[in-house]
């Protein structure tokens, strides 16, 4: 049997170089007794796979099962795949077989491997190197004659070096690899697939058939289908029965897609990854910026105002801003310019245009105090934290969000700095 006659004995649409190489070597590995792991993200098929294994090997005209051990809870897993004599634990009102023993001669599924509590992987480890077993609650020895094909849609292999599944079982059960490509990573297929399953259900509901626009298509192509098939049926069903429209365009079959996973090709941001460790070189950093900016500013400002003789309307034109920088650089000291005209300014810049009026007195650099700014970090960081508490009315999560650290980070400088 070649891979075009499996593909249409068990409804594989596609033509992807991935999926034939899947299909190649689980026809080549099924008329043997290897165990197999076939790795595949959720909804790629993979239980499809396990049949074609078992459908294609000696043992099918014996049992087969698909057992799901993400489902099962873990104080029931081991009763479920092994058994349990009559008493063994509360509720054990009758002995039960096992998976292993009501499916000898046959084959066992067992999707979501890497789910499998450690006591049950030593348990399976077990059965796959001598073929036998303990029922629950017993002492005596059983015999099991059973393929076992795994499935998982985790990184096995980093499970295994974070200690959460056993290495023994993981090679074991790893003798040959057999991998589902994901929808996304077979493109040429995805038109395909999304006409079959609307023509299915066009006849289902018997409804007309839909028709999808060049736009369409190639936002079907460019979708990351986080859920692969098992998502892109159940869209095709949700267009067949829902859309009045039968010629589907782009912004219609938008709607049925959730935008969050739209396709994208940007890099992963690393930004919250290790920010409790940079949180106090993050405010450092802002700060002298901050400054540095500032300062640039007043003296590119003023360094124009001299140059140009600070003529009335063009030192009106910038005094707002004058003002405002000077806070930020130096709040403690007073405005360079008073606006209201009802206090007499303490710092001014000589203004030949109102040289006899009231509102501007001659800078003269040797009577005017030089306030020196101070450099505290210390000071810089509680300031910064004031302000962002201010304006944030208290609110400590989202004034930790505006200066770039973590709430609890903030709680700690908080408490170090007595603002509370």
């Amino acid at each position: 049997m070649d891979n075009q006659d499996i593909k249409n004995r068990f409804g594989i649409i596609g033509n992807s170089p991935l999926l034939n190489r899947a299909i190649d070597i689980a026809r080549q590995v099924a008329p043997t007794d290897i165990s197999v792991l076939i790795q595949g993200e959720s909804g790629a098929g993979k239980e499809v796979f396990s049949h074609i294994i078992h459908q294609l090997s000696v043992r099918k005209h014996n049992p087969f099962i698909a057992v799901n051990c993400g489902a099962i809870p873990e104080g029931t897993i081991d009763s479920e795949l092994f058994g349990h004599e009559k008493g063994s634990f509360t509720g054990a009102h009758e002995a039960r077989k096992g998976y292993f023993e009501v499916v000898d001669g046959g084959t066992i599924f067992l999707d979501e491997v890497g789910e499998l509590p450690l006591s049950t992987q030593a348990r399976l480890l077990r059965v796959l190197e001598s073929g036998e077993y303990i029922r629950v609650g017993s002492s005596k020895v059983q015999k099991t004659n059973v393929r076992i094909v795994a499935a998982t849609n985790v990184d096995v292999y980093e499970a295994v070096k974070k200690g959460k599944f056993r290495e023994d079982l993981y090679y074991r059960l790893n003798t040959v690899p057999l991998r589902i490509p994901s929808l996304r990573e077979r493109k040429e297929d995805i038109y395909l697939l999304f006409r079959k399953f609307i023509a299915d259900f066009s006849d289902k509901y018997r409804s007309p058939s839909v028709q999808l626009t060049p736009d369409a298509q190639q936002l079907l192509a460019n979708y990351s289908w986080p859920g692969n098939v098992r998502q892109l049926k159940n869209i095709a069903e949700q267009i067949a029965v829902l859309e009045k429209e039968r010629v589907v365009d782009a912004g219609i079959l938008h709607k049925y897609l959730p935008a969050e996973h739209t396709m994208n090709t940007l890099p992963v941001s690393v930004k919250d990854q290790g920010k409790e460790d940079f949180s106090e070189r993050d405010i450092l950093y802002k700060v002298l910026f901050d400054m540095k900016k500032d300062m640039v500013d007043l003296k590119k400002l003023v360094v124009e105002l001299l140059q140009h003789g600070a003529d009335g309307d063009n030192f009106d034109q910038h005094t707002p801003y004058i003002n405002q920088l000077y806070r930020e650089v130096q709040p403690a000291t007073p405005q360079l310019y008073q606006e209201d005209n009802n206090t007499s300014p303490t710092i001014t810049i000589h203004s030949p245009a109102r040289e006899g009026g009231n509102n501007y007195m001659p800078l003269d650099t040797q009577e005017a105090e030089e306030v020196e700014e101070s450099l505290s970090l210390v000071e810089k960081e509680s300031d910064l934290i004031k302000k962002a508490l201010k304006k944030h009315r208290g609110k400590r999560k989202a004034a930790a969000l505006e200066l770039g650290i973590s709430e609890r980070t903030l709680y700690r400088k908080i408490k170090d700095l007595n603002l509370e």
